[in-house]
């Protein structure tokens, strides 16, 4: 299959599953039933968001949902029957070493639902542990393998060492050229936000390094960053040919919900905070992408 995705990303993210469940209710596993429900619901309320940004104008065909099994599988099914973009997670969550959710039976999981993307999450430091890197890489190029052998896209979410963010562009390059190397063949780079334009045309071409990926797209992270920080970061990105967009989750929500959970916050007026939220960096981006282009 071709690598790659040709047309813009805009995604709201929420697949977080154990920073979610700490930051909202201060829980940690074994989970009781009765947050395992509040999960439930916070998560299906940030869809309900979504929903409200689609009715006030983004685009179903570009916009979508990252969303996990455990505690958003009633919005991912709603998500797919609506015909709207989904992205799911495989990995499991909060874990320094890339490890498959679902171990073996990951395939079973995929293609029950049915994503327009596999999502991974993956911590990778150039400089640390070799053999931590060498057994990531090989998970993920199975993975990646199995994924395009099905004409499955693979998203993939990136982390780089470090607070510097006149390093993280160089970071970023040398793991995506060591993963590539290694056989693992996203066909979109999630990755964190960089301060130039210079620096993320450097991210797109290595992310396109070779023939079979040019066409091989970049997205921006948010990582909880305040929504000024992000917009930032966006407009650093937008100009640039090979980034399509982005998939921000907390800078989103989170606030809200936190409102939401105390009980200081109603339903609707989270719900409409969190789509506003989407929908001023959906339209920055289209519009930092019009003036740079």
């Amino acid at each position: 299959m071709q690598l790659g995705y040709d047309r813009p990303l805009y995604v709201m993210a929420f697949d977080q599953r154990s920073s979610f469940s700490k930051a909202l209710f201060g829980a940690s596993e074994p989970l009781p039933p009765d947050i395992v429900a509040r999960l439930r619901d916070t998560k299906q309320l940030i869809f309900e968001a979504f929903q409200r940004a689609v009715e006030l104008g983004a685009p179903r065909d570009l916009s979508g949902v990252l969303v996990d099994e455990r505690f958003g599988a009633r919005a991912a099914r709603q998500a797919k029957e609506a015909g709207l973009l989904l992205a799911m997670p495989v990995e499991k969550s909060g874990r320094a070493e890339f490890e498959l959710e679902y171990g073996d039976d990951f395939g079973q999981h995929i293609e029950s639902f049915d994503p327009s993307f596999s999502k991974v999450l993956v911590r990778y430091d150039a400089d640390g542990d070799r053999a931590l890197n060498r057994r990531q890489t090989e998970k993920l190029a199975r993975l990646s393998e199995w994924l395009h052998a099905r004409d499955r896209k693979l998203l993939f979410e990136l982390l780089v060492p470090g607070q510097q963010p006149e390093r993280r562009a160089d970071l970023e390059i040398r793991a995506m050229r060591e993963l590539q190397q290694g056989g693992v063949e996203p066909d979109v780079w999630k990755v964190e936000g960089l301060d130039t334009s210079a620096d993320c045309a450097r991210v797109v071409n290595q992310a396109r390094s070779g023939p079979a990926r040019k066409e091989v797209v970049c997205i921006v992270l948010g990582r909880g960053a305040p929504i000024e920080r992000v917009l930032q970061w966006l407009a650093a990105a937008a100009p640039v040919p090979g980034f399509v967009g982005f998939a921000v989750g907390r800078t989103e929500w989170q606030e809200a919900l936190k409102g939401y959970v105390a009980g200081t916050r109603s339903r609707e007026d989270t719900r409409r905070e969190i789509a506003d939220r989407y929908l001023r960096l959906l339209g920055a981006y289209v519009e930092y992408a019009r003036r740079g282009r």
